[in-house]
């Protein structure tokens, strides 16, 4: 069995019919360590993600400022130098000597431009570009060591996550949904400060990672064992970066699918009674990232996000985190979102609940705040929140 093991870690191969997330994409000729093989036999990666500014850096409360500030004075330096160009020539001093001087020893136009500012370059290091992933082998850990040494404890969330997998097993993938929810749980940090928190289909733990790195308690929860255990040591890898604020992330099973919480004893990652009630008595805040891909799951979930919130003893908040992914169907000849459609459908349907008991009510978050996490953050995604109060 040893000696199979070894022989998938030197020799993995992605199927065609398995689903990559965009984020393994992203950086060209990333490097992606193979640490080992899961319990189901896919190889386990792992990756680091790098924070624009350390946690030190976001504790002083300094840094949306200051880089604020900077590209605004970039991009005024670089308008003024237009305005300046411009200004040499003047409106109807323009004569046929005046045109011949703005004309090159080839006879073109020379046109001034803007130079470009911090921001511009930054957008152009984010464009796509060939895919080259180098895939290092168990044993090639001293391969990190240079990587290491240029990335800060604080400034790195380090997850082992696999990639290429069926359907089933998407979560244990990094999804670009739930960096646009990290980098809103950054921005608005001082709002989450201290909060109890539930997550809906954590997967690999990121975004409950970066939610501990500000909140008082996480309950990261999703289905299956080999998973959560995926999470739970993401969570182990990532302590130092929870404990300058105290934060502790508690890995749980929630299965949607299930009326109630998961309390056997003998299962792995179930809750005591003291933890429901820990939750129920102190949760003011939910999110999900990138968990509506399917209409069966997507209708579990709200069920589950209705019978939680009604539960509780206060009223919370909730945060959806998703990407519209476009596909052309052959039932509508056309490029279509169903998956976001249903979705929607689903979301207005809670929002125009009146069952006596609860009020939900939706509004959509402009994703135009700070990025915090390198990633391509397209027009697809979005931020939705959702404020359940209780009405008796």
């Amino acid at each position: 069995m040893a000696d199979l093991a070894e022989e998938e870690m030197d020799n993995p191969t992605f199927r065609s019919d398995t689903v990559l997330s965009d984020v393994h994409l992203h950086c060209p000729s990333k490097r992606h360590l193979m640490v080992r093989l899961n319990a189901v036999g896919q190889p386990v990666f792992l990756s680091y993600f790098k924070l624009l500014w350390s946690t030190e850096d976001l504790a002083s409360g300094k840094h949306v400022r200051e880089i604020t500030t900077g590209r605004e004075q970039q991009s005024r330096s670089g308008d003024e130098l237009c305005d300046q160009d411009r200004s040499n020539v003047k409106e109807g001093e323009l004569n046929s000597e005046g045109v011949e001087a703005l004309l090159d020893d080839d006879g073109d136009l020379e046109v001034v431009r803007r130079p470009r500012g911090a921001s511009d370059l930054q957008a152009e290091d984010l464009l796509r570009d060939i895919v080259c992933p180098v895939i290092l082998m168990k044993g090639k850990e001293d391969a990190f060591e240079d990587e290491e040494q240029e990335c800060t404890c604080s400034d790195v969330v380090k997850i082992e996550h696999t990639m290429a997998t069926p359907l089933e097993d998407v979560g244990k993938q990094v999804w670009r949904a739930a960096f646009l929810l990290a980098d809103h749980i950054l921005f608005q940090r001082d709002t989450f400060r201290g909060c109890s928190v539930l997550e809906l289909g954590g997967g690999t733990g990121i975004t409950s990672i970066i939610m501990g790195t500000v909140a008082k308690r996480v309950y990261c929860t999703d289905v299956g064992d080999d998973l959560l255990a995926m999470c739970e040591q993401n969570v182990a890898l990532n302590k130092h970066l929870m404990e300058p604020g105290g934060g502790e992330i508690k890995v749980k099973e929630l299965d949607w699918l299930k009326d109630e919480f998961c309390t056997d004893p003998e299962a792995p990652y179930s809750w005591s009674e003291e933890e429901i009630a820990d939750l129920l008595d102190h949760c003011s805040v939910i999110m999900a990232a990138d968990v509506f891909y399917d209409d069966d799951l997507t209708d579990a979930l709200f069920r589950t996000l209705y019978r939680i919130t009604h539960n509780l003893r206060n009223s919370c908040t909730v945060y959806l985190a998703l990407e519209k992914r476009l596909n052309f169907t052959l039932r509508h000849m056309d490029i279509t979102c169903e998956a976001y459609s249903h979705f929607r459908n689903t979301l207005t349907d809670l929002e125009n609940l009146q069952d006596g008991k609860m009020k939900y009510t939706v509004e959509h978050i402009k994703p135009d705040f700070c990025q915090f996490l390198v990633y391509e953050r397209i027009e697809q995604l979005e931020l939705w929140k959702i404020m359940a109060e209780h009405l008796t």
